[in-house]
């Protein structure tokens, strides 16, 4: 308890509390598409609900590139911690419900929170450093598959995401279809554009110039955190909107009444704004992880290898929901409308909704009410009919 005298911050009574990240450590090897081999691997995830007796009530939520397993709750009862970054989705009553749902996110492999990275030990005991291979969606989903064995679960009531989120839960449905049900496929895109590996690509040279990267084997000495922030800031001006800056900073200056004409420190809030997010960011990512998930993003097109897209969704067999934002011009509502024009021909169950948001990409993240509405009613009506369908096989059978 506060003992200034300042009342203690509120949790959000829906919250699932404090939570656990639990280690599933994989003793088979992953083949990479690259060719390479992870011998064996570890990954971090955390669950959230109850797994029904069935085992029929299972949600993967897949994260995005800044991500990682923690998507809701809290480490400790610090009423000054910060809760998973999606916390405002998951809980009780909330869109992914843990009254009804038992819900599970991983880090992806790659990754620097848990999951065998860069940074973790190669056989050698070392850190890989530059010696990790570079992976694509299709082995993160690959290496999912190992601990959703591990957990007992044969099929995904739905796999979700947003932007390399929901590219993994599209992922899921091609190269599994029998082990997903309904895919929520929340702001992304089938393919990277040039445009995406395009800023991708300045992000990565911001980390290759900072002289501390040292080719990727920085973890005895400075991790190349400068290079990280820019980075980090590059990427986040592509998760907004022209309008969401403008509306937040507009040319407003920072701590000051007129410009000071002076270089180096910011003049604009805007300038600040993004200083202070590459600074959080670079306290809990790692920079070689930074580089090999976003080559991962780059070299995701669901299409690549087939004559069209709807050509490379024929095996997906699931539900999908799909939603596309006005303001989103990283992954724009037109890719969303390809994928579910593709599905569309192919026969599948599919629903694509484009909503006037002006938060550009965030907003799956930021319009918590109206995707609330939209992601949990669907649930709610998906897993209606699961129940209707189970029900009635059951009398086929007990009649039979």
């Amino acid at each position: 308890m506060p003992t200034n005298g300042a009342r203690p911050k509120l949790r959000d009574h829906r919250s699932v509390g404090v939570v656990k990240r639990q280690i599933a450590h994989i003793d088979q090897p992953l083949p990479l598409r690259s060719g390479a081999t992870l011998e064996s691997f570890t990954l971090a995830y955390e669950t959230y609900g109850s797994l029904n007796a069935e085992r029929s009530n299972a949600i993967l939520i897949c994260h995005a590139l800044s991500g990682d397993a923690h998507v809701a709750g809290y480490y400790t009862d610090d009423p000054d911690e910060r809760p998973g970054w999606w916390d405002e989705a998951v809980g009780p009553g909330k869109m992914f419900d843990t009254n009804r749902f038992f819900i599970i996110c991983s880090n992806v492999i790659g990754g620097c929170q848990g999951s065998t990275g860069p940074s973790s030990p190669a056989p050698d005991g070392k850190p890989y450093g530059s010696r990790f291979p570079l992976v694509t969606i299709e082995d993160m989903v690959r290496a999912q598959t190992h601990l959703i064995d591990l957990l007992g679960i044969e099929r995904l009531f739905a796999v979700a995401g947003g932007s390399m989120g929901a590219m993994q839960a599209l992922q899921w449905s091609v190269d599994y279809p029998a082990r997903v049900r309904t895919v929520l496929f929340l702001a992304a895109t089938p393919r990277s554009s040039t445009q995406n590996i395009a800023f991708n690509e300045i992000g990565r040279q911001a980390i290759y110039a900072d002289p501390r990267w040292n080719g990727g084997d920085y973890y005895d000495g400075e991790a190349p955190v400068g290079g990280l922030a820019v980075a980090r800031m590059i990427g986040h001006i592509t998760y907004m909107s022209e309008h969401s800056l403008e509306t937040k900073f507009a040319r407003r200056l920072q701590n000051h009444t007129e410009l000071p004409y002076q270089l180096v420190k910011p003049e604009y809030q805007v300038e600040s704004y993004l200083q202070y997010q590459g600074e959080k960011f670079v306290q809990r990512f790692d920079a070689n992880s930074y580089l090999v998930i976003t080559k991962a993003l780059d070299y995701f097109d669901i299409s690549e290898g087939h004559p069209s897209l709807q050509a490379a969704l024929e095996p997906a067999q699931a539900s999908f929901l799909i939603v596309s934002f006005s303001s989103d011009w990283l992954y724009t509502a037109e890719q969303g409308l390809d994928l579910a024009t593709a599905l569309e021909g192919l026969n599948r169950d599919v629903k694509y909704h484009l909503i006037h948001a002006d938060f550009g990409h965030d907003s799956f993240l930021v319009e918590v009410e109206l995707m609330t509405n939209l992601v949990g009613g669907y649930l709610d009506t998906m897993w209606t009919q699961y129940q209707s369908e189970r029900d009635a096989q059951v009398r086929r059978t007990q009649g039979g």
